[in-house]
Parts: structure tokens; sequence; C-alpha cells
């Protein structure tokens, strides 16, 4: 699995004109499954996500986590970080799963990171969605469960 995680003070994600899901701080994940994903990959994933410590502390450190500060999770299915440019100019999402499981691993990532005690927003899966959020630093972070980056 791979996320791209943004640190906001808010974010919202409109499918259709309706908001079908709505956070202030916390983090905006793009979340995109691999065919060769699994459970394994959606437990090191949510733990990581919640857990990371990017959020200042007293000191203006990065100490704190998603957990710490009460914070909750924005998270959006995104298969096009899946997609492999390196011949060519369009992308090829050899690597991205079926809907089908893509789908699974999604809903179980979001369940993984309720059951760690964090809010969580959605947007819709396999739909055409508006993503506008607030990024705080700016703060990005990029990560993949077999660690390839």
């Amino acid at each position: 699995m791979r996320a791209v995680i943004q640190r906001v003070t808010d974010a919202r994600v409109t499918v259709e004109g309706d908001v079908t899901g709505a956070i202030e701080q916390g983090l905006v994940v793009l979340l995109g499954v691999g065919k060769e994903d699994n459970s394994t990959d959606v437990a090191y994933l949510a733990e990581k996500v919640c857990n990371l410590r990017i959020f200042e502390d007293e000191n203006e450190k990065m100490n704190l986590s998603l957990r710490d500060i009460g914070g909750s999770l924005l998270v959006v299915s995104q298969f096009t970080l899946y997609g492999d440019v390196r011949k060519g100019r369009r992308p090829g999402f050899e690597g991205a799963a079926s809907p089908d499981r893509a789908n699974a691993l999604y809903e179980e990532f979001v369940e993984a990171c309720q059951a760690l005690g964090v809010k969580v927003a959605t947007g819709k899966f396999q739909t055409h969605m508006q993503v506008a959020l607030v990024n705080d630093g700016p703060v990005t972070i990029l990560l993949d469960s077999k660690k390839l980056f």
C-alpha cells in the first residue's frame, strides 16, 4: 500500500456537489492499494499513520502523533499512486489492485484506524472526487508498506 499523508488544519472531500467527509486538524491520507497487498500491509500502514509523530509539541518540535493530539483522518482512495510513468508519458496501472480487492483493503484500513481510536472520514470509493485541504506546514509524507521509499 502507498499513502501520501498531509498534515492539515481542515479538509473535505466532495462527490457530485455533496461533502462525503470532512475533518478539522489531522491528516489527509491519499491511499493506493497494490495488487500484492494484503492485511499485513493494512495493519502496518494504519499503525504507522496513526502514530506518526509529525505534529508539534510545546517546544515546536515534531513529536506528537495524530492520536496524541486527538486529530482525525480523511482517507481518500487513489489508485493513481500506482501509476507507472517510467516509460512514455501515459501512466500504466499494472501494479494497482483490482477495484474489488482495493475497496476491501481500503475499508479494512479505515476500520484498522478506527480500532486504534482515531476518528475517520472518507471519500467515496471509485468515484470522481474533489479534495480540498489546508496543508499545515506544509507537511507531506510518503509511505509505502513494502518500504520501497
